[in-house]
């Protein structure tokens, strides 16, 4: 299992500043791997938790339930990245947290991760830091659901999976498989799946993509995709804020 957790450490940004005894702490920690299959969940809202993940491969959602039973997603995540860090202090899950796609997740013990953070101060700046990145990436999808219309929106998203795929060594910053239904990107982007259908046909006629089998995305022009959808990518807070090709 030790070797499974190299493996997601190794993808984080961080990784490259820690030191050896960093890196050890970091591989120590204890954990337990599990497969859970599409639609399975890692946490409802309102359970009391005792455990982070990480999502070893596969795709996962956050989402809220409202009244009436409407979904909204609240954000996509994918292999490598730690989801719900903040139980590690919280404890009370106010979301849940859903599979994509089947997926291996390495949980680890709150306990351990909040040991590991304050006795290794390189490894807790760099949990801080991923879940600061959460809250940019939050009040992103808040003002594209609330204030950007359809096309906007969705071209936006579409622009935040070819930069997140690409650093997960998912895909290529324009050309990937997108791993969301139309009805789930509709969750997304806070429109029917009627409308979402309606908006990629749009963003096709335009030639700005061209959708292939297996829900797959050709850009054919990235920056004018990127205009399109109003978006710029430093609220991903990547070091060295990747050119946009």
């Amino acid at each position: 299992m030790a070797k499974k957790l190299a493996s997601w450490a190794e993808t984080d940004l961080y990784w490259s500043e820690f030191d050896d005894t960093d890196k050890a702490a970091v591989l120590d920690l204890p954990h337990r791997t599990k497969r859970i299959e599409r639609h399975g969940y890692i946490v409802r809202e309102g359970e009391e938790t005792v455990h982070s993940c990480v999502i070893l491969s596969g795709y996962a959602i956050r989402h809220k339930i409202v009244d009436g039973g409407a979904r909204q997603i609240l954000s996509v995540h994918m292999r490598g990245d730690i989801v719900d860090l903040q139980n590690s202090f919280l404890g009370l899950a106010d979301h849940n947290v859903q599979m994509l796609t089947g997926s291996e997740i390495a949980f680890i013990p709150r306990q351990a991760i909040r040991k590991l953070a304050f006795e290794r101060p390189n490894v807790g700046m760099a949990m801080w830091h991923d879940s600061l990145v959460d809250g940019s990436i939050f009040r992103e999808w808040m003002a594209n659901v609330g204030r950007r219309d359809a096309q906007t929106r969705v071209a936006h998203l579409l622009c935040e999976f070819s930069l997140r795929l690409k650093l997960a060594g998912l895909g290529s910053q324009t050309d990937y498989e997108l791993p969301m239904t139309q009805e789930q990107l509709a969750d997304c982007v806070g429109l029917t799946p009627v409308h979402v259908n309606r908006t990629l046909k749009m963003l096709e006629i335009k030639n700005l993509i061209v959708r292939t089998r297996n829900r797959g995305i050709v850009i054919a022009d990235w920056r004018k995709l990127a205009d399109a959808g109003d978006f710029d990518s430093n609220y991903l807070h990547v070091r060295g804020n990747p050119a946009l090709s």
